[in-house]
């Protein structure tokens, strides 16, 4: 049974309320729903979506609020992290999960995020590039002009193969070296 978040969402500031109301009309009430947190799993082309009560001033590219979260299965290679972090710090990265999520005021932001974090990983477009591109889209909705980019998902989500569980460098030998040496040191 789907949680009441319509209920839950009356007591949060306007800030996240209008937000989250947008995700509700588009997907439904959510299947989670605590006092600070919505949680919708697998709408419409993300793995979950997050709404949350506490909203973050973000000012790229003008003052807004971060409310919702949308998440994807995607490996993103470790030398394109700072990049995407020039680019958008509402891109947040996760190497060993495997999940890349973009926090804005709405689905489609969420959409432009994305899709650019992907120009990036695949050297489409530099970060600076990116940067610029996000802002003339924003611009182009406003003046009722095509954005293709908030349109979908441009790219297909990694999934299962999207985790990083990074290379050993510590091995059994050498823990168990280490374990003898805490004894002898814990004896001495």
């Amino acid at each position: 049974m789907a949680a009441n978040g319509s209920q839950v969402i009356k007591g949060w500031p306007e800030e996240s309320r209008e937000a989250t109301q947008l995700v509700i009309d588009t997907y439904g009430e959510p299947q989670e729903a605590t006092e600070a947190y919505l949680i919708w799993n697998k709408p419409g082309p993300w793995k979950r979506i997050v709404a949350s009560r506490a909203f973050h001033l973000h000012n790229f590219p003008m003052p807004h609020f971060d409310v919702v979260e949308s998440f994807i299965d995607y490996r993103v290679p470790p030398d394109k992290f700072s990049p995407i972090a020039l680019f958008d710090g509402s891109v947040i990265t996760e190497r060993t999960t495997g999940e890349v999520s973009a926090r804005c005021h709405d689905e489609q932001a969420n959409l432009l995020a994305l899709n650019l974090m992907h120009d990036i990983v695949t050297g489409a477009k530099t970060w600076q590039q990116a940067r610029s591109y996000y802002a003339k889209e924003v611009l182009d909705y406003r003046r009722k002009l095509p954005t293709p980019y908030m349109e979908g998902l441009r790219f297909k989500p990694h999934g299962p193969a999207a985790p990083d569980p990074d290379t050993r460098i510590v091995s059994d030998e050498d823990i168990k070296r280490a374990l003898e040496e805490g004894k002898a040191h814990a004896h001495a």
